[in-house]
């Protein structure tokens, strides 16, 4: 998929050709009988996650800390990336691990110093996203002034998937429903018209500073609703038009 999107082939009118060619020759049914697979994450390696904290304002004030007024930026390793039904590994030592149910955005293009106005044209699409947050560290942390990377970039901690669906399915403006689910229980239920600062503006913003490349991720938040999860429990991020994206939780052995 990087390579895909490196060469711009992400595309709606290309990628409508190869589902018009499929159909046409009549190899849809050979492709669903091509037997057992295993559904990888959809970006591997992406080349930065840039994610947003307190983006919904219910969960800015469930934290204790005001509604942001310019975007709080932080980053993920590319190394924590796992994919659908994979594994989130709770390490030794560590007392607290949330998840948190987000809609990812998927560049498409490179691009720096974009204008909200042309932002949307560097969309490849869209994904769900785990940020899985070691809390107890990232309390200890914050207390220090440390930034959030170690707390929230170890390996395991961001499940993507399960597919990236193209702009034209989900429209604009962008208006999805975002969910976690833990052992069938939901936990956060929110839409992503409710984030303080939106995908165009977002997109412009961090590549005032950042040049975007294709296959970068941008996390654009998380609602309200997080709690920590053990050993042994399922979480479901359930995003609109996106599908659902299922991790357990496993003892670091």
């Amino acid at each position: 998929m990087e390579d895909l999107l490196a060469v711009g082939l992400v595309d709606v009118e290309i990628l409508n050709e190869v589902e018009k060619f499929i159909a046409a020759h009549g190899l849809l049914e050979e492709l669903s009988d091509a037997g057992d697979y295993e559904l990888l994450t959809p970006i591997a390696r992406p080349g930065a996650i840039y994610a947003l904290g307190r983006n919904y304002p219910a969960h800015a004030r469930e934290q204790g800390a005001n509604v942001p007024t310019e975007p709080i930026l932080f980053g993920k390793a590319v190394t924590s990336v796992i994919g659908p039904d994979d594994d989130v590994v709770y390490k030794n030592g560590l007392t607290r691990v949330d998840p948190e149910a987000e809609l990812a955005v998927v560049i498409g293009r490179y691009g720096e110093n974009i204008s909200e106005e042309e932002a949307m044209n560097y969309v490849a699409g869209y994904t769900a996203l785990n940020d899985v947050t070691a809390r107890d560290l990232q309390k200890a942390l914050t207390e220090r002034s440390h930034p959030w990377f170690l707390s929230k970039g170890i390996d395991t901690f961001c499940p993507i998937g399960p597919c990236i669906t193209l702009p034209d399915e989900v429209g604009e403006p962008v208006e999805l429903d975002v969910k976690m689910y833990v052992n069938g229980e939901l936990r956060q239920n929110d839409n992503t018209r409710s984030m303080t600062f939106s995908i165009p503006f977002l997109i412009s913003w961090i590549s005032q500073y950042f040049a975007l490349h294709p296959g970068d991720i941008i996390a654009t938040g998380t609602p309200e609703g997080i709690a920590p999860v053990q050993v042994g429990d399922v979480m479901e991020v359930h995003v609109e038009k996106i599908g659902v994206l299922k991790n357990r939780v496993v003892a670091e052995e």
